[in-house]
């Protein structure tokens, strides 16, 4: 076998399980926030930061003062911002950020509308990463506004991350930084070894993450392989529920064979076509022996789940074709028992204290209408991820904010 045939079965660097790491649950804006800044705060060389919404609230000021404080101290930073989840950030917001020394950078920024609607919505930087002198990351699905705080009233969002220690903040750490690199120096990174971090704890963990090149289904497939190897176990709770047939599949088959398949989605949505195109799957997985939980406090953002008593998920994705097929994702994949034990805690409490469980509709004289219904649906999941394909395609730019060329008004 050729020296080129070689190289293209050996698995990737980033499927692999890298051990030693340490992971911390930070349920919500409560959790989350303080506990960013003071990383940012005692940040000595470099911040890294990648977000879809910053907002200019109470939340994003409060960032805004803790990268600007890091920057005037000499830090490095690097803020990556979507250009849709982004769009009305002031001037003054950006420019103070700039001539402090951040370089900010914003994700295909197109502001192009069409009677008041704008036309970059597909195909979005909905990561959500913080890395912080290459030693301390964070991952989960919570943007950098007031919403994630349950004073902003009933339409505060549920949600969560983790605080990453352990050498798998070098793989993170690794892509977080090419985002904010040249060409030229993204091919010179490439040569460059891994950074070797030390054990901060005993969990196995791999950093995996979604583009439209060359990892379109990597999210998707830890999903699948955790699903198929299920014995007892599965708990997800996700925000924007419509997979492709696969995972229904996966779902179902893990339930009829005995798995207690829970599904936590949102009973409140922020935006009702969301309950609606869940509801349409509600019937398919319910006969199947899946339990549906609808969380009604307020609207679910999270991402996250677990199966048996080991394996566990946190991240920005979604489980909807925007995530699945179109979206910049990335999720870290956890091996502890102590991490999947407290997440199961936080997750059967929520059950339990905040949530209504789904009952099958009884057989009646709509029972056609609803075999229909089914019928289509599973068409429609069943061949999603190339309809996805064929939707309008680019090749999005990261444009870096200038101080002089934001001064005299020029683009974002």
């Amino acid at each position: 076998m050729s020296s080129q045939a070689t190289r293209r079965v050996r698995p990737r660097r980033s499927s692999r399980w890298v051990p030693g790491n340490q992971f911390e649950l930070l349920e919500n804006g409560e959790e989350f926030f303080p506990a960013v800044f003071e990383a940012i705060r005692g940040a000595r060389q470099e911040v890294l930061l990648e977000t879809f919404i910053l907002f200019d609230d109470k939340i994003g000021r409060a960032l805004h003062a803790a990268l600007l404080d890091a920057a005037r101290r000499g830090v490095e930073v690097h803020v990556l911002v979507d250009g849709f989840g982004s769009p009305d950030l002031p001037d003054a917001f950006i420019t103070e950020l700039v001539q402090a020394g951040v370089h900010f950078r914003v994700f295909d920024p197109g502001g192009r509308r069409l009677f008041g609607q704008r036309l970059n919505v597909l195909r979005r930087m909905h990561r959500k990463i913080v890395v912080v002198d290459g030693e301390l990351g964070f991952i989960g699905g919570i943007n950098y506004s007031a919403d994630h705080v349950a004073d902003f009233g009933p339409q505060a969002k549920q949600d969560w991350a983790v605080r990453v220690r352990g050498p798998v903040v070098a793989h993170m750490h690794r892509f977080a930084r090419r985002a904010v690199l040249t060409k030229e120096e993204r091919r010179r990174a490439q040569r460059a070894p891994l950074a070797q971090l030390p054990a901060a704890g005993s969990a196995d963990a791999i950093f995996v993450t979604r583009d439209n090149e060359q990892h379109t289904t990597a999210i998707e497939r830890h999903y699948l392989i955790a699903l198929r190897a299920a014995r007892e176990r599965v708990v997800i709770a996700n925000a924007y529920f419509f997979p492709g047939w696969r995972l229904v599949r996966a779902l179902r088959r893990a339930a009829r064979r005995g798995v207690q398949v829970s599904l936590i989605l949102q009973g409140e949505p922020d935006m009702p076509i969301v309950k609606t195109a869940a509801n349409l799957l509600y019937d398919h997985l319910l006969r199947a022996g899946v339990r549906v939980y609808e969380y009604c406090d307020r609207p679910l953002h999270g991402k996250v789940a677990l199966v048996d008593d080991e394996w566990s998920t946190v991240g920005s994705s979604n489980l909807d074709p925007l995530s699945l097929s179109l979206n910049l994702e990335a999720n870290v994949v956890i091996r502890d028992r102590a991490f999947n034990a407290l997440l199961h805690q936080r997750l059967q409490k929520l059950m339990c204290d905040s949530c209504n469980e789904v009952t099958p509709e009884p057989q009646g004289a709509w029972e056609g209408l609803r075999l229909l219904r089914g019928y289509c649906v599973y068409h429609l999941m069943r061949w999603f991820p190339t309809w996805a394909g064929w939707l309008p395609q680019h090749r999005p730019s990261i444009s870096l904010v200038r101080a002089e060329a934001h001064e005299a008004g020029g683009a974002r």
